[in-house]
């Protein structure tokens, strides 16, 4: 297997953890998947910015799924793009925002560091400010 092949692999791993929590609020394997010295970046909210950390992205997925999207989003996946080191899924995130009907493009880029993803970055194509 290639190093290519291997961080697609591993991203899509990640990606479907990543997917379910985002639907059900249970996060653990993705967490479990994060290398670290993991670093994230999201645009918007009180997480805007760089952020490092486990534990920090631990409270940003609790925040998503206990207060932004109580009922879960679902995440439609339309394209995946690759590389050997990062590799970005596109798609549509649907569901209710603080009780509000919300739809969305979306891009999410993790970066691959072994079999663990040490960066995540999104990009969202509306940036809410709650």
């Amino acid at each position: 297997m290639t190093k290519t092949q291997q961080t697609l692999e591993t991203a899509q791993q990640a990606f479907e953890h990543f997917r379910h929590g985002l639907a059900t609020g249970e996060w653990e394997k993705f967490i479990a998947i994060l290398s670290d010295d993991f670093t994230f970046s999201f645009p918007a909210g009180p997480y805007q910015g760089l952020n490092q950390g486990k534990e920090r992205m631990a409270e940003f997925l609790g925040y998503v799924s206990e207060k932004v999207f109580s009922q879960g989003l679902v995440f439609t996946l339309e394209r995946t793009t690759f590389n050997e080191n990062t590799v970005v899924f596109e798609g549509t995130s649907e569901g209710l925002m603080f009780g509000n009907p919300y739809k969305n493009q979306v891009a999410v880029s993790f970066d691959i560091r072994g079999d663990k993803i040490c960066s995540y970055r999104e990009y969202l194509s509306l940036v809410y400010q709650p």
